[in-house]
């Protein structure tokens, strides 16, 4: 098991034990406060302008997905990422095939980030039209460029339905 997974498998594991609720105690830098009460938590939490560019790439590549432009949805992914997919269409078929909830969502909203074992994690709570509540979790890396990209997405179910 790769140390990525693991990291993204203790995020779902805390969000679908909270209820994607407020983030607990949990070891990891919430928002911009540091918290370190399990293992492998970060030495330094984010200040609040990097949480909202964080946030602003997620938004504005999920705006691009929903209309369709494959292209200005590829740049908000990794230099690596890209290199995975070649290209845009490829990228977005991707996406369609394997995470078309993030399309689907009638309410979406930003839950407070945390760094885990040195990533950038960014919770997105994703409520879909019969009220389930998913949660994907974004892993950001900010790139020689100075802006923050997705580097992966894993959506993990939750306890909570929406009313």
């Amino acid at each position: 098991m790769t140390a990525l997974f693991r990291t993204f498998r203790r995020l779902a594991l805390v969000v679908a034990l909270t209820g994607i609720g407020a983030m607990p105690s949990a070891g990891v830098a919430i928002g911009s406060q540091q918290v370190a009460d399990l293992p492998g938590a970060a030495d330094s939490a984010l200040p609040a302008g990097e949480w909202q560019a964080v946030r602003d790439a997620i938004g504005d590549q999920l705006a691009a997905l929903r209309r369709g432009d494959a292209a200005r949805a590829f740049t908000f992914a990794t230099r690596a990422l890209r290199g995975q997919f070649h290209d845009p269409d490829t990228f977005f078929a991707m996406v369609q095939g394997g995470y078309a909830a993030l399309l689907e969502a009638r309410y979406t909203a930003f839950l407070e980030g945390a760094v885990i074992d040195g990533n950038t994690i960014q919770p997105l709570r994703l409520v879909m039209r019969d009220d389930t509540v998913l949660v994907a979790l974004y892993r950001m890396e900010k790139e020689d460029d100075g802006r923050w990209h997705i580097a992966g997405c894993v959506i993990a179910p939750s306890t909570v339905r929406a009313t």
